[in-house]
């Protein structure tokens, strides 16, 4: 029996994760996204061709690895049935968890609803309808992708549940759908999906029983996680390498390696704690040279430097066994580096991410930096100042760097 392997991002999403799946699907049968909708994004250069997806894990840009999209995933199928559009002979490469719950139109609305009605207060979405999504599903009101076998049933179900949700929704502004035109989506969703709907657990169950080599692709970042991240400014499902291994079917000993996709520098979108943003020239220049916008969203993504506290805080409740470091490249130029070794909390010096992460300061260590690393493809060629980087990395967050990204196309990647 084989296991396994789980690649998570460690920070607050965006980390690199498209590339290094791109990268690393090559040696792998199975390829899986175990949570989260198309609030995710992930970026993919090949050949000089931008791939941007959302709902589809990773692998489907190689044509042997057969992509599941897992029971912890919230559904769109209007935006999976165009991102499908993208991609020629899927079938057989493609499979939709039957137990993934829907996210449909009402969700995105009820979402937009509530982020204009909390005003200042707003966690800063992306407008998706995940949260609400999510919610239907913990509330046991959620409707499922296997209910799509059944367009007439699952239309009459819906229609019933916006009747008992009738005030709320009306409180929102929110308007009911209208019954025949949901009935025609459904309709269309069913015809188009149905082929790749089915039991992925059981499907994965029998892959690893075989010694089929399984990759399970996280989305979002770890700090993002609904509990052990920046609550409320959190995503709605768990990020780590552990919800992973729920949102697919699978067990704690079916896991094998877990490597933790981590920047050079730390990015977020949306608000909540952000210790080492840097709102001055130096954040302002990661941004632009990293093209720090939103895939999901167009926002642009607050940057700032490197947090090890936070960093060795995720490696450690995902379990990591390898780092990945991702956008090295984007730091070429600067004449310091910052790296935030510690934080002061309460007039203390302290190693840890209280719950409370808004009311840290960082505390900072600063290296010289390099000249240029983009493209390089061998470690030894790297300017001895990024070694140096890459080895303090290494030894505050208490994890070996096993990759190095150098550019966003795939073939610019170190493997030590």
């Amino acid at each position: 029996m084989s296991k396994a392997d789980i690649v998570v991002g460690i920070q607050w999403g965006d980390e690199g994760k498209g590339k290094i799946v791109d990268k690393l699907c090559q040696n792998y049968d199975f390829v899986c996204r175990s949570a989260g909708g198309h609030n995710a994004g992930h970026t993919i250069w090949v050949n000089g061709v931008r791939y941007a997806l959302h709902l589809m894990p990773s692998g489907v840009l190689n044509s042997k690895c057969v992509n599941i999209i897992g029971n912890g995933v919230v559904v769109s199928p209007e935006v999976l049935i165009a991102e499908m559009a993208q991609f020629e002979n899927l079938k057989g490469r493609l499979y939709i968890s039957d137990r993934a719950h829907l996210n449909l139109s009402h969700h995105s609305l009820i979402d937009i609803a509530k982020e204009k009605l909390k005003g200042k207060d707003a966690i800063g979405t992306t407008g998706k309808g995940i949260g609400p999504s999510y919610a239907d599903k913990i509330n046991r009101t959620g409707r499922r992708v296997g209910e799509l076998l059944d367009p007439q049933r699952l239309h009459n179900a819906l229609m019933k549940d916006f009747e008992l949700d009738r005030s709320y929704l009306e409180f929102l502004g929110v308007e009911i759908p209208d019954s025949d035109d949901l009935l025609n989506d459904l309709k269309r969703f069913s015809e188009i999906l149905t082929p790749y709907i089915t039991d992925t657990t059981r499907m994965l169950w029998k892959a690893l029983d075989e010694d089929k080599k399984v990759l399970l692709e996280g989305a979002q970042g770890s700090m993002l996680d609904i509990d052990h991240g920046t609550y409320p400014y959190v995503t709605s499902s768990s990020t780590i390498s552990a919800g992973a291994l729920i949102g697919l079917g699978l067990n704690p000993k079916e896991a094998g390696n877990i490597i933790g996709i981590v920047k050079a520098y730390t990015t977020r979108v949306g608000n909540g704690a952000f210790p080492t943003e840097d709102k001055g020239e130096d954040g302002e220049k990661i941004a632009r040279i990293g093209k720090e916008i939103g895939v999901s969203t167009g926002r642009k993504r607050r940057c700032g430097w490197f947090d090890a506290v936070a960093v060795k805080y995720t490696a450690r409740l995902n379990g990591l066994d390898v780092l990945s470091l991702m956008k090295l490249d984007v730091l070429d130029g600067f004449e310091k580096i910052k790296i935030c070794r510690a934080y002061e909390y309460n007039g203390m010096e302290i190693d840890y991410v209280p719950s409370d992460l808004e009311n840290v300061q960082p505390i900072y260590e600063e290296m010289d930096g390099w000249d240029k690393v983009f493209g390089i493809r061998d470690y030894d060629l790297l300017p001895e100042n990024a070694k140096k980087y890459i080895t303090k990395l290494e030894e505050l967050c208490g994890v070996k760097v096993k990759f190095i990204s150098t550019s966003p196309e795939r073939e610019d990647t170190i493997i030590l």
